[in-house]
């Protein structure tokens, strides 16, 4: 029977062959006579040896993976990040390994003992504190995935900013709202932080005064749903809402339906992401497009591009936005698809 424990070197020396041949078989690598590789593999099967994957590692400097951090992995968001941060790293050969944050009071602890793993990192921006990024950039290659900038890493993001400005003039300037809702917890992501302030910014850039505060919800549709129930009970319910992403503005348009409300003749509802079903349900929600699955993809880009050697933007990656107008924002069904770039 095989044991676990057996050693290169023991296989080297049963197949009567050097330690480098036994490595270069079972890594499929380099010039091996087909006479070597047979009495190497038939060692390798005999004695039911498996490659040190760690020792590997740490003999060539490098664990062949790389780390991907989020805060948790529900809704269409974190779907899209994952497959374009894997469509490159497959490209790489690396492997990625995946923490979620959510609910661990030891997140950070658990960021710097994965920081030990992996030849690089691209955490979401504001799941662990900036210490620990620091901490993190000392040892392997740190790219941040949205969020704003930060001195040791480089941050791949959209302009939340500017595209939220964008929107929310949209609906004070071509409709003439005065009475909006922004639903969003600006201090639950910097992403959310920023689309506040690009809010606030449109207001102040009309000289109307804007609304005292948000409307503090979770991200996830069912939070939409209550926020709807809170807004919408009264005769004074507010000319349009404006969510921090798609998945607050299904969920609130589910609660507006649900309450016999029309959209938008009776309230505006508009959303941030372009996920799928902003084109499918009825009406088509108004959005702002960001290409979700491209910021992961260049963010894997840029970690194994230092991984590599060949070094990162110390500025980071600013990626472009699009203002889609479709018809919950009150804009007629034949309205273009998506508008203007933000």
């Amino acid at each position: 029977m095989g044991s676990s424990r057996i050693t290169v070197r023991e296989i080297a020396r049963l197949a009567g062959v050097s330690v480098a041949t036994v490595s270069r078989v079972s890594n499929g690598t380099g010039q091996v006579s087909e006479e070597m590789r047979r009495r190497v593999l038939d060692a390798i099967e005999k004695h039911g040896y498996r490659p040190d994957h760690l020792g590997r590692a740490l003999a060539a400097g490098r664990h062949g993976a790389v780390g991907l951090v989020f805060p948790g992995l529900s809704g269409p968001y974190f779907a899209e990040l994952i497959q374009g941060f894997e469509s490159e790293a497959v490209q790489s050969g690396a492997s990625v390994h995946i923490l979620c944050t959510h609910l661990r009071s030891d997140s950070d602890a658990q960021v710097l003992e994965m920081g030990r793993r992996v030849d690089g990192m691209v955490l979401l921006g504001g799941t662990v504190a900036d210490e620990t990024v620091r901490r993190l950039a000392e040892t392997i290659p740190v790219v941040l995935l949205a969020g704003s900038g930060h001195e040791t890493a480089p941050v791949v993001r959209v302009d939340n900013t500017a595209a939220m400005t964008g929107l929310t003039r949209h609906l004070l300037v071509e409709h003439g709202l005065r009475r909006l809702v922004f639903v969003g917890d600006p201090e639950g992501s910097p992403d959310v932080g920023q689309r506040w302030a690009g809010f606030l910014a449109a207001y102040r850039g009309l000289g109307v005064l804007p609304p005292v505060g948000p409307v503090r919800v979770g991200m996830q549709q069912p939070d939409g749903v209550l926020a709807a129930g809170h807004l919408l009970r009264g005769p004074e319910r507010p000319d349009g809402i404006v969510c921090a992403n798609d998945e607050l503005a299904l969920g609130v348009l589910v609660g507006a339906l649900g309450r016999g409300l029309l959209v938008p003749r009776d309230v505006a509802i508009t959303g941030f992401d372009d996920a799928p079903m902003a084109a499918l349900v009825s009406p088509p929600l108004t959005t702002v497009r960001q290409p979700v699955r491209e910021l992961a993809a260049e963010a894997a880009r840029l970690v194994l591009r230092a991984v590599d050697g060949r070094g990162a933007p110390v500025e980071g990656v600013v990626l472009p936005t699009d203002l889609v107008i479709r018809a919950s924002c009150g804009c007629g069904t034949d309205a273009p698809a998506t508008g203007q770039p933000i």
